[in-house]
């Protein structure tokens, strides 16, 4: 394990750490349900569900079936002018469980990558109606989309974690973040809805814009708010009187995250390009779905994009098994269970005197410090206590697999409150 661990640090660069001076980390041999086993034999519970995809735990048994099948057929072949049953298989069931309308699927192996060719739609269809200046894009401040060009690009400009990249990113339009939240009483006054000042924006600079995307109800990785569903409502009215089209990116949020079957759901609010990854394979496989109304669709022409891996008959095998059992039980309810106990056992956290904010919304718990959390520390506790978290900035949060039980799930709240407190 030594050995393996010192090359990895010489070697093996990791997400959002420098070279060299990375904390240690912990080598996983296993991972099955809820739990993460370490080449020790200890075990953790996958409290962020590994950056939020494996929602159903890991290794569903029908999942690791679909793949093993799959693996012996047809691993791969490439998607242009070819076609294979997962595909077809997949988008059937994405189609029947999308609201109608939202049934032009486009595939690709990242969420990052569906943001960008969410753009690309956008952009293509505006530029087919001959309206050559609308380029630029629109968003709210406080939102992620994802680490390739243009989607840091529509991440927050000061509060997300791109802004070292300085002038190298392209100018977006950005306005306030939604600042009703959830729960909260909707003010109809729009000065103070926050829908004032997307209006302003579309009448000034309007003839620029192609859409306007955001994280629906949840916005995730630059800081976990949530924001009143009626913001949507609004937003759609005003991108339909200023014909920009409107992109919701359900990366995170789609399938039971927010205690419904996607976040729109709980505005009534269908956009004309929505955003799918993570969960869509039970975390088990990289795949994305950028989903087009027929409308968008058929102003776009060709579109051109095309991963090498699109539409992966492995994907999308274990993404069609993932989406029978998601839709096999009632993970909306057991999101539901799950807030109800984070809201409860999260409260006390309230009045440590390091904690600015708890929020729960679904299956996400929420504890906003005042100050940024040291990781290594907090990763060293976690493997002690058995209870992985990985906390970004001041934001520490939980987003476990929907199979989780109550006895786990206080484990993960006192995990949380212990590190709130200061370890």
């Amino acid at each position: 394990m030594t050995d393996d661990l010192a090359f990895d640090a010489a070697h093996v660069w990791h997400p959002y750490t420098a070279r060299f001076t990375a904390a240690p980390q912990h080598k996983i041999v296993a991972a099955k349900g809820i739990w993460l086993t370490l080449e020790d034999g200890r075990q953790m519970i996958d409290a962020m569900s590994s950056w939020w995809c494996a929602a159903f735990g890991h290794a569903p048994e029908p999942l690791v079936r679909a793949l093993q099948a799959q693996a012996a057929t047809l691993p791969h072949v490439m998607f242009g002018g070819l076609t294979h049953r997962p595909a077809i298989e997949l988008t059937r069931r994405l189609v029947r469980a999308l609201p109608e309308g939202l049934d032009q699927v486009f595939y690709s192996d990242s969420g990052s990558v569906a943001v960008e060719v969410a753009v690309k739609m956008a952009v293509q269809a505006q530029l087919a109606q001959g309206r050559r200046g609308r380029t630029r894009l629109a968003t709210a401040r406080g939102g992620y989309h994802g680490d390739t060009w243009t989607a840091m690009s529509l991440c927050d400009p000061e509060a997300g974690m791109h802004a070292h990249f300085g002038s190298a990113i392209a100018p977006q339009h950005f306005v306030a973040r939604p600042p009703v939240a959830y729960g909260a009483d909707w003010p109809e006054d729009d000065r103070r809805n926050g829908l004032a000042e997307v209006e302003a924006l579309f009448e000034r600079h309007g003839a620029q814009i192609a859409a306007f995307i955001l994280e629906p109800i949840v916005q995730g990785a630059s800081g976990m708010h949530f924001h009143h569903p009626a913001y949507l409502r609004g937003l759609r009215a005003l991108c339909d009187r200023h014909d920009i089209a409107l992109i919701f990116d359900e990366i995170a949020t789609g399938f039971s995250r927010t205690g419904s079957d996607f976040a729109l759901h709980r505005a009534g609010v269908v956009p004309d390009i929505l955003c799918l990854g993570k969960a869509l394979t039970g975390g088990m496989m990289s795949l994305a779905a950028t989903v087009a109304t027929r409308d968008l669709a058929g102003r776009v022409g060709a579109l051109m994009h095309g991963p090498t891996f699109m539409a992966n008959p492995l994907a999308c095998a274990v993404a069609a098994a993932a989406m029978d059992l998601w839709q096999g039980h009632d993970w909306s309810a057991e999101a539901r269970r799950i807030e109800a106990q984070l809201t409860q056992e999260l409260a006390p956290a309230r009045g440590f005197a390091g904690v600015a904010d708890v929020r729960c919304l679904g299956g996400i718990g929420v504890i906003e410090m005042k100050a940024p959390l040291p990781l290594a520390p907090i990763h060293r506790f976690c493997a002690q206590t058995g209870v992985w978290l990985r906390p970004f900035g001041r934001v520490l949060y939980a987003m476990p697999p929907l199979t989780i039980g109550p006895d786990d799930l206080s484990r993960v709240t006192a995990a949380m409150r212990t590190i709130a407190g200061g370890l």
